[in-house]
C-alpha cells in the first residue's frame, strides 16, 4: 500500500490532523507572562551584572540608584524584554539609562575610576593599569564600548548584536575593526 499524503482530506488520518492544528495552537499560546515571579528571577539572576556594568561607567554613588532605574523600566517594559535575552536587553537598556544621566550632569572622564564594587573584578583590576586606561582613553567612544562590552561584560556574537542595536554579521565586523584599532593604539603607545 503506498504511503498516505494530506494531499486529499479523505486520506489524512486522525495523526495528520493532529500534527496540522498543534503548530497552530503551539504559536497561538502565548509566551510565558512576564510577571513579579518572573521579575523576582530577573532581578536575582542579573542586578549584580547590571550594577558592575553602570559602576564602570558612572561614579559609584550613582551607580545603586541607576541599577533600579534599569530593573525599573524592565518592569515597565517586561512585554518587551526577550526570554533567554535579559542581560543583553538590560545591559543595553543601562547604556541608555547613564547616557541619559550624563547628559544632566557633567560627565565622568574615563580616567577616573569608580570606587570597585567587587575586589575580585578582574575588570577593575585591568583598568587600575594606567597604561591601559591611556589606550583605551586613544580610542573612539564606540570602539570603547564594544571592546569593553566584550572584555569586561562577555558579550559576543547575537548578545553583542542586541546591546549595540545592530545586527550579528556588524556586530562581529565592529568587534574586529575595534580590536584591530586597540592593537594600533597599543603599538602607538609603545612607539
Amino acid at each position: 500500500m503506498p504511503p498516505r499524503t494530506p494531499s486529499t482530506p479523505d486520506s489524512r488520518t486522525h495523526d495528520d490532523d493532529t500534527a496540522a492544528v498543534l503548530p497552530l495552537r503551539l504559536a497561538d499560546e502565548p509566551a510565558v507572562p512576564h510577571d513579579a515571579a518572573w521579575f523576582d528571577r530577573l532581578v536575582t539572576e542579573h542586578s549584580r551584572a547590571v550594577f558592575r556594568f553602570v559602576a564602570r561607567r558612572c561614579a559609584r554613588d550613582d551607580a545603586e540608584d541607576l541599577t533600579a532605574d534599569v530593573l525599573t523600566v524592565a518592569w515597565r517594559r517586561r512585554d518587551d524584554v526577550p526570554d533567554d535575552a535579559e542581560l543583553p536587553w538590560l545591559y543595553r537598556t543601562a547604556g541608555f539609562v547613564v547616557a541619559n544621566h550624563r547628559r544632566k550632569h557633567r560627565p565622568v572622564p574615563l580616567a577616573v575610576v569608580p570606587d570597585e564594587p567587587d575586589d575580585d573584578d578582574p575588570a577593575l583590576r585591568a583598568v587600575r593599569d594606567e597604561r591601559v586606561r591611556e589606550v583605551l582613553a586613544a580610542l573612539a567612544p564606540r570602539d570603547r564600548q564594544i571592546l569593553l562590552l566584550n572584555a569586561w561584560e562577555g558579550l559576543t556574537g547575537e548578545a553583542l548584536a542586541q546591546v549595540l542595536g545592530i545586527g550579528r554579521g556588524g556586530a562581529d565586523a565592529a568587534l574586529s575593526r575595534a580590536r584591530a584599532r586597540l592593537r594600533d593604539a597599543w603599538a602607538a603607545q609603545d612607539a
